[in-house]
């Protein structure tokens, strides 16, 4: 397992690029499945939970050619179906949650789909009942093997398009869907769609290859069935939560930083949420710049004067991937927020490391922490921890990055999952980050 040594307490500076977006990338890599012809996308962010995707694809039979940094080539002429029912890909498949996005393509051109219970982040439970039920509502059937906690579904001929409500806009449950049902026979009417940036990216490539989806960008998605789909180029939008989460940096470290080609259109409310938090951030034509905030920043209280709130929702709310990163940030402003996460039980389980670097936090049950801001008087102190899952992770290297002395960060695999060269790009900004 690897470590990051931390000297906290360095202003930093300079810019930086946010990589390509983990959540979109697990996602649009599986409609290369869906044809026979050349699938072509960009700013593809090297890290491991994609990388793990990717050679997933390729022992599937995908040819898989690399034309550059974050450039790839996918053709899926000779996919290998077999290999979905062998040892191999049960212990591949459950190390990866994004693994469940394989099925809804499989299950609609080759009619089969299977997948270990997939692995990811320990946050809780994460249910997948979505994704079955959705394929079962388009005619599949399914099975459950309860020994090897291995999940199926299968189909004679193509799927059926039907009307559809969805018992939670899950992302990854309406992607999965969409997928399956671009190539099912008839009409499929999903309400209740997750609308996330994404999931609009992923409609937006799947027209790009001859679908049918109307209601892009909203709960009600119409998708009219097709006989086959052709092949495109994609390019993946910046990281949010990247963006969000040098946000959080660069307040907490009291840095001056510029965030290059943010695609501000598909932020929604995460700028105004960290202008809540009292930080200052200004639109410079596609970058974000955060100038040091060498007074501090100042929580806004709600209208009628109560705490601050802050809680995640379906987009267009706030995600929940950002929580950990507002919370670690409220820990020096002046003032008081309530982070409520509603979505995950076990999301922060992590605010102990925090007390114990001396920030202080009532962590009122499962989902809600008050965090009563020190407004810099009182500098966290560094200490040794371990990184439970990737936002924490890096909500923890904020801040060892802010604290006074040397700290360590154990298991960073769960950071290097989800954030590119991250020592690398803090180190060109002034950071003393060192990977043992």
């Amino acid at each position: 397992m690897g470590t990051f040594k931390i000297e906290g307490g360095i202003s930093l500076k300079g810019e930086v690029q946010p990589q390509g977006a983990k959540n979109e990338a697990l996602q649009v890599l599986c409609p290369a499945l869906l044809t026979s012809e050349k699938v072509r996308v960009t700013n593809i962010p090297d890290i491991i939970d994609v990388n793990k995707l990717i050679v997933l694809l390729g022992n599937l039979g995908v040819k898989i050619q690399k034309n550059g940094p974050g450039d790839y080539t996918f053709q899926a002429d000779e996919v290998n179906v077999d290999y979905l029912k062998t040892e191999a890909f049960k212990k591949e498949g459950g190390s990866l949650r994004g693994s469940i996005m394989i099925v809804g393509p499989l299950l609609a051109r080759f009619g089969c789909g299977y997948i270990p219970k997939p692995g990811g982040d320990k946050i809780g439970r994460r249910r997948l009942d979505t994704h079955f039920e959705g394929f079962i509502n388009l005619g599949a059937k399914f099975r459950y093997e309860r020994e090897d906690h291995f999940y199926g579904v299968e189909s004679k001929g193509r799927l059926k398009g039907t009307y559809m409500l969805l018992d939670e806009a899950s992302v990854t449950g309406t992607a999965n869907i969409v997928m399956a049902a671009v190539l099912a026979e008839g009409t499929t009417t999903i309400y209740n769609a997750a609308c996330e940036p994404y999931l609009q990216q992923l409609c937006k490539m799947l027209n790009s290859m001859g679908a049918k989806i109307s209601g892009v960008g909203s709960n009600l998605l119409t998708i009219e069935g097709v006989e086959k789909l052709g092949g495109c180029e994609h390019r993946i939008l910046p990281d949010m939560i990247e963006i969000g989460s040098w946000i959080g940096l660069a307040a907490m470290t009291r840095s001056e930083i510029t965030i290059k080609n943010v695609s501000w259109d598909n932020l929604g409310v995460i700028p105004n949420v960290f202008r809540k938090l009292g930080i200052t951030l200004e639109r410079k034509g596609d970058d974000i710049y955060i100038p040091a905030h060498t007074k501090g920043y100042t929580v806004k209280t709600d209208i009628d004067g109560s705490i601050l709130t802050i809680a995640d929702a379906p987009w267009p709310g706030f995600t929940p991937d950002l929580l950990s990163i507002v919370l670690v940030v409220a820990t020096q402003a002046n003032g008081d927020v309530l982070i409520h996460q509603k979505m995950f039980e076990s999301r922060l389980f992590f605010v102990d490391k925090l007390i114990d670097m001396g920030a202080k936090i009532m962590l009122c049950d499962p989902h809600r922490a008050v965090v009563m801001g020190h407004d810099f008087k009182s500098q966290l102190k560094a200490t040794t921890m371990s990184s439970p899952d990737i936002r924490a992770g890096i909500s923890l290297l904020i801040a060892a990055l802010s604290a006074k002395g040397t700290s360590t960060i154990q298991n960073i695999e769960q950071i290097d999952r989800g954030y590119e060269r991250i020592d690398e790009r803090l180190r060109a900004l002034g950071a003393n980050i060192v990977r043992v």
